[in-house]
Order: C-alpha cells, then sequence, then structure tokens
C-alpha cells in the first residue's frame, strides 16, 4: 500500500493546471481520484484506496437515512482524474471553490497525509498548519505511536 509523505509548494497555471510532484506520483499509480476533503483541501486517493473506502460507504445500509446523506455527500464529490500528455490535472470550477481558490490564489501546497495526498490553498494551509510548530511536541505526544 502507498504511503505518502512531504510538503511541496506549486502554484496553478494560468489555466488552473497543477501537477503531482513526481516524489509522490510514483506511488500514486496512473489512475487516481479526487473528492472534497475536510478544512477545504482536495484528497486525492489512489485507486485501491478510493476502492476501499467506496466498498466500505457502500455497506451503509439503505434505510439509514442520515447515512445515505454521509455516503452521498462524499460519493458525489469523487472523481477519476485525467492528466493531459505533460501530467497535468486541471482543477475544475468545483474543486477550486471547495479549496477556496480564487481568481488571484495560485499558490498551493501539496503534501503527503500517509493513505493520501492533500492539495490546499496555500493561505488556508498556513492559517492551518500555524500551531504546529510551536505545539510541536503535545500534538506529537498525542499521535500515540
Amino acid at each position: 500500500m502507498a504511503m505518502f509523505t512531504g510538503e511541496y509548494f506549486h502554484q496553478l497555471d494560468a489555466k488552473n493546471r497543477i501537477r503531482i510532484p513526481a516524489r509522490l506520483k510514483k506511488d500514486l499509480g496512473e489512475e487516481y481520484y479526487f473528492a472534497y476533503g475536510t478544512n477545504h483541501c482536495i484528497f486525492v486517493f489512489t485507486k485501491e484506496r478510493m476502492q476501499q473506502y467506496l466498498e466500505e460507504l457502500g455497506a451503509t445500509k439503505i434505510s439509514d437515512l442520515e447515512a445515505q446523506k454521509r455516503v452521498r455527500m462524499f460519493a458525489r464529490t469523487c472523481v477519476q482524474v485525467e492528466e493531459d500528455n505533460q501530467g497535468r490535472i486541471v482543477l475544475s470550477p468545483e474543486f477550486r471553490r471547495h479549496a477556496q481558490l480564487g481568481k488571484d490564489d495560485k499558490d498551493l501546497v501539496i503534501c503527503g497525509a500517509v493513505n493520501r495526498i492533500e492539495i490546499w490553498n496555500r493561505r488556508i494551509y498556513e492559517e492551518y498548519t500555524a500551531d504546529m510548530e510551536t505545539d510541536y511536541d503535545k500534538l506529537f505526544s498525542q499521535l500515540g505511536i
């Protein structure tokens, strides 16, 4: 199973395209998926990991209406990614909106999150991670490893 780590700084080009960094891409495979992530990031999953999650969600009882809403919420955002001949991916308006990437927001952070990759608006990522440096020991001790 692929494991993703590291932090990479990139930019959207003029046509809203990105390229997954080579160090992350090698374990991602040829077929992979985007989905809305938490805290306004975009999750990037391998085909195998996406299949696993969708199978788990597919086991949700159809009569559990609240659970079905959560399944629909996630599944409707899952899309197979298509690269162009140069390995670039166009971020759709829906994914840009979810990641709060306005027309002037071009700076991105693409980072590994163990079993997935995350794509962040750099401004939001820096706000989200602002306390991680000062609280590193506290947060690390809560990992339980």
